[in-house]
C-alpha cells in the first residue's frame, strides 16, 4: 500500500516556441473568455489584455499567474506561462519520495488504509496508481499479470479486456462514464499524455456478452442514487459508487495532479459481504 513515486517528471504540454501573449489568448478562448471578461476579472482592461496577447505589452511575473487564476489555467501550465515571459517557474514539482512530502504521503496512506475493507486509490494526472488499499487489490484478483507489471494504470487495469472489463455487469455504462471524464480533463488540461491514454483505452474491444445485447448481465435493478459500478466477485455482483477528491489550492505541481478516488457501497448486499471479510 506504500505510496510510490509516479516516474520521470512529465513535460508541460504548452507548445513550445511560442511567446506568453498566444498562449494566454489560447487558453482564453478555450475558456470561452472575452477579452473584456478577462479584464473584469483580472482588475485590467481589455486594450492591456489584447496588448499582452499581441506581444505589445509584456505582463508581469504577477499579471501571468492572475490571469491563469482566472482562466483555471492548471498549475503545471502556469509553469509554462511564466517561462514564456521570461520569468522562473512558480511552482515546485517535489516528487512524492522526497522527505519533504512524508506528511502528505502518510495522510494519504492513512486515508485509504482508514476506508478498508472499501476500495480506495491514489491516481496521478494520467491515471497512473500510486497507491492503492486491500479494497481495490480484492478487486484485481484474476486480472492479467502484464497489466499488474508496475506502472499500473487505472484506466487500463478497468478497461482492457484483460482486466476488469469482463466482470463489469454494467461495462458499456461504466464505460462511457470514464471517458466523458478523461474528455473534460482533456478539454481542461490539454494534456497530451491523457489524450494519447484516451485513444489507448476507447479503442479496447467491448466484452462479447454486450455485444449480444446483455449489458446489464441479468442485475436486479436497484434504485443507485449515482451510476454504480457493477462488478462481479466471489460469484457475487458487488456495486459501488466512486467518488474523487484533490486538494485545495495545490502550491507543488505534483500534488496538484494527485486525486484520491473511493468506492462507497452502493447497496446493503455489497455492505454485508465487504465487512464479512473483516469481521
Amino acid at each position: 500500500m506504500s505510496i510510490v513515486a509516479a516516474g520521470p517528471t512529465r513535460p508541460s504540454t504548452t507548445p513550445a516556441g511560442k511567446g506568453v501573449g498566444p498562449l494566454l489568448r489560447g487558453w482564453r478562448e478555450q475558456r470561452r473568455v472575452s477579452q473584456l471578461e478577462l479584464a473584469l476579472r483580472a482588475d485590467s482592461s481589455a486594450r492591456h489584455i489584447s496588448f499582452i496577447e499581441t506581444g505589445r505589452s509584456r505582463p508581469s511575473e504577477e499579471m501571468v499567474l492572475r490571469l491563469a487564476e482566472h482562466l483555471d489555467v492548471p498549475v503545471r501550465e502556469r509553469n509554462a506561462l511564466l517561462l514564456a515571459a521570461g520569468y522562473a517557474p512558480h511552482y515546485p514539482e517535489t516528487p512524492l519520495d522526497d522527505p519533504s512530502m512524508d506528511a502528505l504521503r502518510q495522510g494519504m496512506e492513512r486515508l485509504i488504509q482508514g476506508y478498508e475493507p472499501y476500495p480506495a486509490l491514489v491516481v496521478d494526472a494520467t491515471y497512473t496508481v500510486l497507491a492503492a488499499n486491500r479494497g481495490i487489490t480484492m478487486l484485481l484478483e484474476g486480472v492479467s499479470e502484464s497489466l499488474l507489471a508496475p506502472p499500473l494504470n487505472a484506466m487500463r487495469l478497468t478497461l482492457h479486456p484483460e482486466g476488469l472489463a469482463p466482470r463489469i455487469r454494467n461495462h458499456r455504462e461504466w464505460r462511457d462514464h470514464l471517458l466523458a471524464q478523461m474528455e473534460r480533463q482533456i478539454a481542461l488540461a490539454r494534456s497530451e499524455p491523457l489524450r494519447a491514454l484516451y485513444e489507448e483505452v476507447a479503442a479496447y474491444p467491448v466484452p462479447e456478452q454486450e455485444r449480444e445485447g446483455e449489458p446489464d448481465g441479468g442485475v436486479e435493478p436497484v434504485p443507485y442514487f449515482a451510476l454504480p459500478l457493477q462488478i462481479e466477485h466471489g460469484g457475487r455482483v458487488l456495486s459501488f459508487i466512486s467518488s474523487i477528491s484533490t486538494f485545495n489550492t495545490p502550491m507543488d505541481v505534483t500534488v496538484a495532479e494527485l486525486a484520491i478516488e473511493t468506492f462507497l457501497p452502493a447497496d446493503p448486499a455489497t455492505v454485508k459481504y465487504l465487512q464479512s471479510l473483516v469481521s
